[in-house]
C-alpha cells in the first residue's frame, strides 16, 4: 500500500506515522492561544517533528464542539504565513486542517501537501478539484453533523456500518473526481458526532475499515470521552488516549494524530516491538 502526498510518499508495511497537531487558534479546547503567533507555531512545529512527528498538521479554525466558525479570511491570515515559515525548515509533510476551499488552495500553494478535511461530506467539487490537480494527499473524514451541531444529538443504527458506508462513498466520489486511491486516508472521525459508546464501538472495529486498502488515521488525543471512559477528568486522557492509540496500531492504523508526539512515539513504538516479537 502507498500514500502519495505530492514529494512524499510512504509504502506500506511500516512503523506508524505519528501526526502532531498544531492550533494556530485562540478557541481549540485543548492548547488554544498558546501558538497563535506565527513564530509559536513554527517552533512548536519543529519541536514536534523533532519528537518524532512525520506530518504536522496545522489548523486555523477550532472544531471542538460548539467552536465559533471563524472567516476565510482570518483562518487565511492566521494559518499562511505559518506555512510559508514552517515548510522550508520542515523535514515532514505538512498538512492543513480546513474544510475550506479557498484555505486548502490558498495553503497548498503556500506548500502544504495534505488536506485534512472534517467536511469530507460535502458534495461540492471545488475541494477536491484543488486536492486532484496537486496530488496532495487528502483526509477523508467520517463526521455526523457539524462542529455547531455534531453533539447535540448523534444517533446510528450500527455506527460502523454507517462509517464504512460512507467510506465507500466517498472513495468512489473522489476517483470520479479524479483523484487516487494513492492519495486517500480514511478517518473515522472519533468524537465528530459520535456519543461515547460510538466512538468505543469505532475504536473496537477499527480492523474492517482496513478492507478499503487505505491508511487508517485516527485522532483522540485529548478528547472528553477519554476521561468519561479512564473514570477520571482531563488528567485521565493522557494515559487512556496512549492506550486508544495503541490498540488501534495493534488494529492496523497507520497515522496517529495528536498533540502529545513524543509519549505517543514511545507508546507506539514499544507496542510495534511487542507485535514484531509475536511473529518471529
Amino acid at each position: 500500500m502507498i500514500l502519495r502526498a505530492r514529494q512524499f510518499e510512504f509504502a506500506f508495511p511500516r512503523p506508524a506515522i505519528i501526526m502532531g497537531i498544531v492550533n494556530v487558534t485562540p478557541d481549540s479546547f485543548s492548547d488554544g492561544g498558546r501558538f497563535l503567533e506565527t513564530n509559536a507555531a513554527i517552533e512548536h512545529a519543529l519541536k514536534l517533528i523533532e519528537e518524532g512527528a512525520e506530518i504536522i498538521d496545522i489548523g486555523g479554525e477550532s472544531t471542538r464542539p460548539n467552536a465559533v466558525p471563524v472567516s476565510e479570511a482570518e483562518e487565511l491570515r492566521r494559518v499562511i504565513p505559518v506555512l510559508e515559515g514552517l515548510v522550508p525548515r520542515a523535514k515532514a509533510l505538512v498538512s492543513i486542517d480546513t474544510y475550506k476551499p479557498v484555505v486548502a488552495r490558498e495553503a497548498l500553494k503556500a506548500g502544504a501537501g495534505m488536506v485534512n478535511d472534517i467536511a469530507a461530506s460535502r458534495t461540492g467539487l471545488e475541494m477536491w478539484q484543488s486536492v486532484a490537480e496537486t496530488q496532495a494527499a487528502y483526509v477523508v473524514m467520517h463526521m455526523q453533523g457539524t462542529p455547531q451541531t455534531m453533539q447535540l444529538n448523534p444517533a446510528y443504527r450500527d455506527v460502523r456500518k454507517e462509517v464504512a458506508a460512507f467510506f465507500e462513498d466517498r472513495m468512489h466520489r473522489l476517483d470520479e473526481a479524479g483523484i487516487s486511491p494513492e492519495q486517500i486516508i480514511l478517518d473515522a472521525g472519533i468524537g465528530f458526532g459520535k456519543r461515547p459508546m460510538h466512538n468505543l464501538e469505532l475504536l473496537a472495529g477499527l480492523r474492517d475499515f482496513t478492507a478499503f486498502g487505505r491508511p487508517l488515521l485516527i485522532g483522540v488525543s485529548r478528547k472528553s470521552f477519554l476521561g468519561a471512559a479512564a473514570g477520571g477528568g482531563t488528567e485521565a486522557r493522557l494515559g487512556a488516549g496512549l492506550a486508544c492509540s495503541c490498540w488501534a496500531v495493534q488494529e492496523g492504523v497507520a497515522i496517529l494524530r495528536t498533540h502529545d508526539v513524543k509519549e505517543t512515539v514511545q507508546a507506539i513504538r514499544m507496542t510495534e516491538e511487542i507485535l514484531k516479537a509475536g511473529v518471529r
